[in-house]
């Protein structure tokens, strides 16, 4: 659920709104009768890594890991 509060409402039940929020709520923020912010929660909880997720999604050159021969002459030094 979304809930619309002005600033004023915010400043003054501060503490009730973040409750909130901690809870899983958002929390649309209004002035002048538009909205301007969402304050949402965080999701601090972490999924497990699976190894290989990401098979198939990544690709890399052969050659991703050679030296960049003549990078700053291509770079800089153009005076």
């Amino acid at each position: 659920m979304k809930t619309v509060v002005n600033v004023h409402d915010l400043k003054t039940n501060y503490s009730k709104y973040l409750e909130q929020v901690i809870s899983g709520e958002e929390i649309l923020l209004g002035k002048h009768g538009k909205i301007v912010a969402k304050i949402i929660p965080l999701n601090l909880a972490k999924r497990p890594r699976t190894p290989g997720a990401l098979k198939g999604k990544i690709w890399a050159s052969n050659d991703f890991d050679e030296p960049l021969t003549g990078l700053w002459a291509t770079i800089g030094n153009k005076k």
